[in-house]
């Protein structure tokens, strides 16, 4: 009988012995799956299309790269989802066979309807997005663009003017051409180049005029949400705003101005005369930032394009700017001694923020003016003018009591420099007795 040690040393050895074998047998059939599956996945992975086409000239080069980012490739659309034919298949008897389901690439006047058969299919999309809408294509039909697309006008805007093409990227991609920042240079490709919107008769100076423009500049400073050429028109469904409609368009953002502007005998009058409300004063691709000069009879003041010298509207623009102007001044008037208070050191925080309540007021009358009566305008103006007479004697006071601070400390330094030289002369004359 072997003893108890012997035997597990002997099934150690076998244990050690086997583990080659077995390491050797698992090779084996990584090797036979690899055998067997690495052909399909080549096929899998092949693309005739692309290899093919790559090395095309325009218009039938497709880039590599671009197809690699796109949307639809990262969703697992293939050439063949959309153009159907065999792309595992280097003969182009093939892999362009109709009987493949080959379909040649769409003519302009094709492209939204064949977009569309995914794009507006809600069930196919849903395995996709299911957020993303799918009646882009309904409401491109009620477009300008489709319309006119629809009577024969190939030279109006496609899926693939504004999207691309194999090399779409998702709307939140800053790459995007569709991305908040790049659309109006999508949309200037065509409506800014006037030798192409030369036949429809319309400017082409939209996009010169919004890169101009305050809705521009706080996009381009990082605010996604400002105003760009979807915005106001529609993307899929783009058209110009009517006259009628043009301040139902810019309430969606400026709420509170366009319930003034109802609330005004401005609203009535331009109705009348056909004009539109908000683009009348502000323009439209051109807005800037408006100022005190804007409202006013002085030069350049929008005021003076209607209202001539001895109107009620004239005397009333007169007026509102002076109000406006003398807050804002008073204002400064305030924030300045209130500022050299600060530096000598007192404090005045209290009056500051109380400062920020006048600075409302002069906000809410300036909004106010769209209802361009005095009155209401005034009652702003009136709030904040209190809150500045308050704040300006406070800085008064601050600036008294800094004063205070200064004489009290000039006079005990004299004090103190009588006490030390008092203190010298003393030991001076102590000093200076005989000894005895």
């Amino acid at each position: 009988m072997r003893p108890k040690n012997e035997s597990v040393r002997n099934r150690g050895l076998a244990g050690r012995e086997s583990a080659p074998r077995a390491l050797f047998s698992l090779a084996c059939l990584v090797c036979a799956v690899l055998f067997l599956f690495v052909p399909s996945l080549s096929a899998q992975t092949k693309n005739s299309c692309l290899d093919c086409h790559s090395k095309l000239d325009p218009p039938l080069h497709v880039d590599p790269a671009g197809v690699a980012q796109s949307v639809h490739t990262q969703k697992g659309i293939v050439c063949t989802t959309c153009h159907g034919g065999d792309s595992t298949s280097d003969d182009m008897d093939v892999s362009m066979s109709p009987k493949k389901g080959f379909k040649d690439a769409p003519t302009r006047a094709q492209i939204p309807a064949f977009c569309a058969k995914c794009h507006a299919n809600a069930a196919y999309m849903r395995d996709f997005n299911p957020s993303l809408r799918t009646d882009q294509y309904s409401q491109y039909l009620t477009s300008i663009h489709g319309q006119r697309l629809a009577k024969g006008d190939s030279k109006v805007a496609v899926c693939a003017d504004c999207h691309g093409v194999h090399d779409i990227l998702p709307p939140n991609d800053p790459r995007s051409s569709v991305y908040p920042t790049n659309v109006a240079q999508t949309c200037g490709k065509c409506h800014a180049n006037a030798e192409y919107m030369q036949p429809y008769k319309i400017p082409t100076d939209q996009l010169a005029l919004y890169n101009g423009s305050v809705h521009h500049a706080d996009l381009v400073s990082g605010d996604l949400s400002a105003p760009t050429c979807s915005t106001c028109h529609g993307s899929h469904g783009a058209a110009p705003p009517g006259v009628a409609s043009v301040v139902n368009v810019c309430s969606t953002c400026h709420v509170f101005q366009a319930q003034l502007f109802d609330s005004g005998p401005h609203k009535d009058a331009f109705n009348s005369m056909g004009l539109p409300g908000c683009v009348t004063c502000h323009s439209n691709h051109g807005i800037k930032h408006p100022t005190d000069a804007f409202i006013g009879v002085e030069k350049g003041a929008i005021c003076v394009k209607c209202h001539d010298v001895g109107e009620p509207g004239y005397e009333a623009a007169s007026k509102i700017h002076a109000a406006l102007v003398n807050l804002d001044t008073s204002i400064a008037r305030s924030r300045e001694i209130l500022n050299r208070a600060e530096q000598a050191g007192v404090e005045v925080g209290p009056a500051l923020l109380d400062l920020n309540q006048a600075q409302d007021d002069l906000t809410k009358a300036r909004v106010s003016i769209h209802t361009v009566e005095l009155k209401s305008v005034n009652e702003n103006v009136d709030a904040g003018l209190k809150v500045t007479e308050t704040t300006y004697k406070a800085g008064q006071k601050a600036l008294a009591e800094a004063l205070y601070r200064r004489e009290g400390l000039i006079i005990s330094l004299v004090i103190s420099l009588l006490v030390l030289l008092g203190i010298v002369l003393v030991i001076r004359k102590i000093e200076s007795k005989p000894q005895e």
